[in-house]
């Protein structure tokens, strides 16, 4: 089977300025997980000891925190600080901004909205540095809402830029004042430009990531437009032969918290069949 990558794929910025934090500061635990990659959590634990903590009393145990790329709660952040805990910030600077937009734009007296999933953990933090907050899951949900003549708007991410587009056209044309902030990684935007050209050309695509990731599942739904036979794994050992009977040309993307050592195994089996 011959296999071809997408021009761009697999660890941002963010994510491997992580990975380097989280290895440097063994014996450490990461309030919630540090990437959505279990596979690779798992390899930081056996390997640095690195465990995982999923909530702020569990953190609270170790002398060492480790925050992870999505960012956390403000009030989680501030409650780790009083019990003088050594914090270690491994928040994404591409989070870090819209949590201070959020925060700034508050205090001016914006109305925020936020174009994210409401239950994600980058969404979740950054929503918490504002005061009136409302998240959206997609343009639909501004037809309900009522609006103060002040808006601000960003957007998690790992969201796609052209739905981001239409929620800010519509919000501009409604209120006095719309402050928009492109929040959305140059990251994703180019793996996701990238997952889209190469699902054009190719008769299977097999996407490689978290399947709790957000970026991944972005990617997963782009390949599928154009090459319906698109499947999404978290490893080699996911990969069903069956899959490629009759295909001569597989296309190959991953996350942004999919690790190298992961791809080239999967590359490997494709090549193989």
């Amino acid at each position: 089977m011959k296999v071809k990558f997408a021009k761009k794929y697999g660890f941002c910025f963010g994510v491997k300025r992580a990975i380097r934090i989280a290895e440097r500061n063994q014996h450490a635990t990461t309030f919630g997980p540090l990437i959505h990659n279990s596979r690779e959590i798992e390899r930081l634990q056996k390997d640095f000891d690195v465990c995982l903590s999923s909530n702020l009393e569990e953190a609270q145990s170790f002398k060492n925190v480790i925050v992870r790329t999505h960012g956390i709660t403000k009030d989680d952040l501030q409650a780790l600080k009083e019990q003088h805990i050594h914090i270690v910030d491994a928040t994404c600077p591409f989070v870090t901004k819209p949590q201070q937009i959020v925060e700034h734009m508050s205090k001016e007296g914006y109305r925020i909205i936020i174009f994210g999933d409401k239950n994600h953990p980058e969404v979740k933090g950054v929503a918490s540095y504002g005061d009136d907050v409302t998240v959206i899951a997609n343009i639909d949900e501004l037809k309900h809402l009522t609006f103060k003549k002040k808006v601000a708007l960003v957007s998690q991410t790992t969201k796609q830029p052209e739905e981001f587009g239409k929620i800010a056209a519509f919000l501009t044309a409604r209120v006095d004042e719309c402050r928009i902030f492109n929040t959305i990684c140059s990251a994703t935007f180019e793996n996701q430009f990238a997952v889209d050209e190469l699902s054009r050309e190719v008769d299977i695509m097999i996407i490689v990531g978290g399947k709790n990731s957000s970026n991944t599942k972005q990617l997963f739904k782009i390949a599928q437009k154009y090459c319906t036979d698109s499947y999404l794994i978290e490893d080699e050992n996911e990969i069903d032969n069956t899959w490629f009977i009759g295909k001569k040309l597989c296309g190959i993307t991953a996350g942004a918290s999919t690790p190298d050592w992961i791809i080239s195994r999967v590359q490997a089996k494709i090549e193989q069949i």
